[in-house]
């Protein structure tokens, strides 16, 4: 077989380390000889409710029309976002998931030769947008707490900054921007430079700190508000997400979005989903607990930890380079998955995702034992 040894790939996508997911249970199950129905993720921030039974219902509800391709405008479902946030329809981008509307932010308004701007620690997916169309990123570093240095990172901004990545809540540290801190920075930043405000963790945000981020797309013509229903809404699966803008934006987004990105069984679940606002509660509920029994056990361990704001928590687990490698591996063994963040430049850290009280526990009582292995 002929090899292709002179590839016409450009070096900056040779240069792409991979976006590499948390590990599923089937393969730690291989990998350690292990039950999977023993195992405990809790690596992916996922919802460990899992999907609404409204959701359900409505995509089995779907399922006799998936011969047929899906309303590429997704008319319906942009009627129920439309009146949620009181937008009008053309305000509105759906993406196969939220990464998509990050990955289409990138290309619309990305390429080489120009920058983008974003905070040491935050979403990996934003460097690697960036470096997927050939530009330059600007990496920022974190505040102290680790979080978005924002009067730093418009500082930043250069001639050829076209787009800034702003996660809120941050993955994976958790941090939260208060708005008067982000309304600053949109009111400063320059009207050329567009803002993408990814808020994939805003419905685990407690009540006093939630705000209408809306408002500021009404004020803000270069600003792309960026949600997601992988997480509170629990539909990881189905790969739903969506940006509100102004018009001339989203016509831009729209004229590179795939057709088809959002399947009809997705769009039938994530209508349903978004009506359900007991399984919303219930989700916000739970993980508040979670998050209190996972920080109580950390601080009885004498581990540091960052206060998060997701649904999820940052974990020091030693001082060196490897510790979060060697306690990670020490969990596998054990049959719990959690994250290793190394490829944030966090390699004493893990993120655990905030689990059902029972996989919570169950990950504080072989906790201790993994970290004396690793230890040793």
């Amino acid at each position: 077989m002929t090899k292709l040894t002179a590839l016409p790939v450009p070096a900056y996508i040779r240069a792409i380390a991979p976006y590499i997911g948390g590990k599923p249970i089937s393969e730690v199950a291989r990998e350690f000889g292990l039950d999977e129905a023993s195992i405990i993720k809790l690596a992916s921030n996922e919802n460990p409710l899992g999907m609404p039974e409204s959701a359900q219902k409505a995509m089995l509800a779907a399922m006799k029309d998936l011969g047929r391709y899906p309303d590429s405008n997704a008319f319906d479902l942009k009627a129920v976002l439309a009146q949620k946030f009181s937008v009008p329809q053309d305000w509105l981008t759906l993406g196969n998931g939220s990464n998509d509307i990050l990955e289409l932010a990138a290309h619309a308004f990305l390429q080489p030769g120009t920058s983008a701007v974003f905070s040491q620690y935050a979403f990996i997916v934003y460097p690697l947008a960036t470096q997927g169309v050939g530009a330059r990123g600007i990496v920022v570093p974190a505040t102290p707490a680790y979080g978005h240095d924002l009067p730093a990172m418009l500082k930043a901004i250069e001639a050829d900054t076209r787009l800034v990545f702003i996660a809120n809540p941050n993955n994976p540290t958790g941090t939260f921007l208060k708005p008067a801190e982000i309304e600053a920075f949109l009111v400063a930043v320059p009207a050329n430079v567009v803002v993408v405000l990814d808020e994939a963790y805003n419905e685990y945000l407690a009540p006093e700190w939630r705000f209408d981020a809306t408002a500021w797309v009404r004020r803000f013509p270069n600003l792309i508000l960026s949600r997601t229903l992988s997480k509170a809404y629990g539909l990881a699966g189905l790969r739903v997400g969506y940006a509100i803008a102004q018009p001339e934006l989203t016509d831009i987004l729209n004229r590179i979005r795939q057709p088809f990105n959002v399947n009809s069984a997705a769009q039938a679940g994530a209508i349903a989903a978004l009506g359900d606002q007991a399984f919303l509660d219930r989700s916000h509920a739970l993980n508040s607990a979670g998050y209190q029994q996972l920080t109580a056990g950390f601080e009885q361990l004498g581990l540091q930890f960052l206060p998060s704001f997701g649904n999820f928590v940052l974990l020091r687990v030693g001082d060196d380079n490897k510790a979060g490698t060697r306690v990670n591996l020490a969990l596998l063994k054990r049959g719990i998955i959690v994250r290793p963040v190394d490829n944030y430049g966090l390699p004493q850290w893990l993120r655990v995702s905030v689990g059902l009280p029972e996989e919570n526990a169950a990950l504080l009582a072989v906790l201790p034992a993994a970290l004396d292995e690793a230890r040793a």
